[in-house]
């Protein structure tokens, strides 16, 4: 049986591949280490994060924390556009419009009570990606719930 052919537009994902230490909270939660890596031929981008060490997590995080996570990116040709998978540690499972545009990585989600984006900026060398993730309960008026800092690994 022949491998599934990726759809070029992947290839905008290819610069959140590798091993990457994620800080959040103002550096205050971290490392988390989170590897993104092509998967079924390069068809998906398989993101995988998790805690690197339990003493990196502020107590107020404690009980509440995802990890670990995965997700799962593709790209749906009829409709232009990524989709991302989410599940995680507590069994939370969404779904995610995605998109990497001029170095700009969004995702974002409108659920009842509960909308989501995330914005983050890759820097020039692509070594480092900054920005958070905000919510909302109409999807109209939008608070920040975190924010975080990638950068690669090694």
């Amino acid at each position: 049986m022949r491998e599934p052919v990726p759809h070029a537009a992947l290839q905008q994902l290819g610069v959140l591949v590798g091993e990457w230490d994620m800080w959040a909270l103002g550096r205050r939660m971290g490392p988390v280490r989170s590897s993104f890596t092509w998967a079924q031929g390069g068809t998906f981008l398989l993101q995988r994060t998790d805690l690197v060490a339990r003493s990196s997590v502020p107590a107020e995080w404690e009980g509440h924390l995802p990890f670990p996570t995965v997700t799962m990116t593709g790209y749906d040709d009829s409709a232009e556009g990524f989709t991302t998978l989410y599940a995680d540690g507590r069994g939370v499972a969404r779904v995610y419009g995605t998109s990497l545009d001029d170095g700009v990585w969004t995702m974002w989600r409108a659920a009842e009570g509960f909308h989501q984006r995330f914005t983050a900026t890759v820097d020039e060398s692509g070594g480092r990606f900054t920005g958070g993730w905000e919510w909302s309960a109409d999807g109209t008026d939008w608070e920040r719930d975190f924010d975080v800092t990638y950068v690669r690994a090694g």
